[in-house]
C-alpha cells in the first residue's frame, strides 16, 4: 500500500483526520443545511398557502386562520431559528389578513384574533427553540460522523490507484450509516516478495467488527513484508486472530499474491470467490480447489490451507468482493446480486487505462445499487485490479 506523504496539501486531514471542508459538508448534510434555502423553506411556505387557500375557499363563515400554527411546527424540521422567524413572520401576516377577510378583527370578535396570535407566537418561540436543539443534534452527529470516517481511513490505510504493478478501483459502503464503519477490511503492499492483497469479511458489524479487522489488519501488514510464502503470510494472521479477536468472531479471507507477470498465487479462507474477467468480457469464478474455513476457526480442522496458481493477463480484471454484494437482495423478488453473470459486460475493457477501471467499478457498483432498489443492508466492499507490467 502507498505510505502516507508528509507533506500536507489544503485538502489534507487535520487532526481529526479530515479536511475542513469534508467535516463542513458532513454538518450540512447532517442538518441538511446543503440543501438550498428555498427548498428547506418550501413545506413551511406551502402550509401557509395551503392553509390560506382553505380559509378563503370555505368563505366568510369559516375561521380557519388558526390552523396556521402548523407552520411553526414544519419550519422546525428543515429551517434555522432565524430562517424560522422569517417564514414564520409571513404566517402571522397571512394570519391577520385572514382575520381581516374573515371580519373577526372588529371589537367583538377581536377575541379569536387575540388567541390565534397568542398561540402562533408561542408556537413559533418554540418551534424556533427546538430548530436550535436540532443544529447543536447534527452538529454532534456530523463530529462523531467525521471522527469515524477518520478512523475507518486510518483503519484501511487506502492505497492509491496502483501499487506496484497494480492498477486498483474501489467501492466500500459501510452498512453502519451512523458511523460510517464497517467490518469489511482489505489492503494492497508492495513487498519484497510480490504485490500482496487481503480482501477480508469480520462477522458484524460496527465498533466490534472494527476491532477484529484491526487485528486482521495489522497482522497482515507485518507479515506480509517478513513471510517468503503467502501460506506464511496467512499463518500469521490466523495466530494473530486466534489471539486477539473476542472469542467466536471470524474472518472470511482471500489473500492474493502476483510475483511474477502473467500469473497469481491465491489463498482462500471461507471467503467469497474471486472473478476473473478477460478482455472479451468472459468472466470465469476462481474456485479454490481445497478450500479453508475462515480465520479464528483454524482450530477446528485438521492439516493446513494451500494455495492454487492462476494466469492473470494485461488484459484481465480481477474482481474481489465480500458477501454484502453477492447477498444483497433484489428490491421486489428477494433474489441475491448475480455478480458472475453480470459483471463480465460490465468491466469488459476495464484494463486499458485507469478511467476506464474507475468507470467499470462505478458500473458495477450501480447495477447493485439498481438491484437492490438504491440501498445496502450489509457491509460491501468491491476491488477490481488490472497488471500495469
Amino acid at each position: 500500500m502507498l505510505s502516507i506523504r508528509r507533506a500536507r496539501s489544503p485538502a489534507a486531514p487535520t487532526a481529526a483526520g479530515l479536511p475542513p471542508e469534508r467535516q463542513q459538508g458532513a454538518l450540512l448534510a447532517a442538518d441538511l443545511q446543503d440543501v438550498p434555502l428555498w427548498r428547506r423553506a418550501t413545506p413551511a411556505l406551502t402550509a401557509v398557502l395551503l392553509v390560506g387557500l382553505a380559509d378563503l375557499l370555505s368563505g366568510k363563515d369559516r375561521y380557519l386562520a388558526p390552523l396556521m400554527t402548523v407552520v411553526p411546527a414544519v419550519a422546525a424540521l428543515t429551517l434555522k431559528p432565524g430562517e424560522l422567524i422569517a417564514v414564520c413572520s409571513l404566517g402571522l401576516l397571512a394570519v391577520f389578513g385572514l382575520s381581516h377577510y374573515d371580519q373577526v378583527d372588529n371589537i367583538n370578535d377581536a377575541r379569536f384574533l387575540y388567541g390565534a396570535m397568542v398561540s402562533y407566537l408561542v408556537l413559533t418561540a418554540f418551534s424556533a427553540w427546538v430548530a436550535k436543539i436540532r443544529m447543536r443534534r447534527a452538529a454532534a452527529f456530523a463530529a462523531v460522523s467525521s471522527v469515524a470516517e477518520a478512523a475507518q481511513r486510518a483503519l484501511l490505510r487506502l492505497p492509491g490507484p496502483a501499487v506496484g504493478p497494480l492498477r486498483l478501483a474501489v467501492r466500500y459502503v459501510s452498512a453502519a450509516d451512523a458511523s460510517r464503519i464497517g467490518g469489511d477490511l482489505y489492503s494492497v503492499l508492495e513487498t519484497p516478495h510480490g504485490t500482496r492483497v487481503a480482501v477480508g469479511d469480520v462477522r458484524g458489524k460496527g465498533l466490534a467488527a472494527v476491532q477484529t479487522a484491526a487485528v486482521v489488519l495489522g497482522a497482515f501488514r507485518e507479515a506480509a513484508y517478513d513471510e517468503t510464502g503467502l501460506q506464511g503470510v496467512a499463518a500469521r494472521v490466523e495466530a494473530s486472530v486466534e489471539r486477539h479477536a473476542p472469542d467466536g468472531d471470524f474472518t472470511t479471507a482471500l489473500f492474493v499474491e502476483f510475483r511474477r507477470p502473467g500469473a497469481m498465487e491465491l489463498l482462500q479462507y471461507g471467503h467469497v470467490p474471486p472473478i476473473r474477467v478477460d478482455g472479451d468480457g468472459r468472466a470465469q469464478v476462481l474456485d479454490a480447489p481445497d478450500p479453508w474455513v475462515p480465520l479464528g476457526l483454524g482450530r477446528l480442522a485438521a492439516g493446513e490451507p494451500a494455495t492454487w496458481g492462476q494466469p492473470f493477463g494485461k488484459e484481465d480484471v480481477l474482481v474481489l468482493c465480500t458477501d454484502g454484494v453477492i447477498e444483497a437482495r433484489h428490491r421486489r423478488s428477494g433474489e441475491f446480486y448475480p455478480l458472475a453473470e453480470r459483471v463480465g459486460p460490465l468491466v469488459r475493457g476495464a484494463a486499458r487505462s485507469p478511467g476506464e477501471l474507475e468507470a467499470a467499478v462505478e458500473r458495477v457498483y450501480a447495477d447493485l445499487l439498481a438491484h437492490t432498489g438504491g440501498g445496502l443492508r450489509d457491509d460491501a466492499l468491491l476491488l477490481l485490479i488490472t497488471r500495469t507490467d
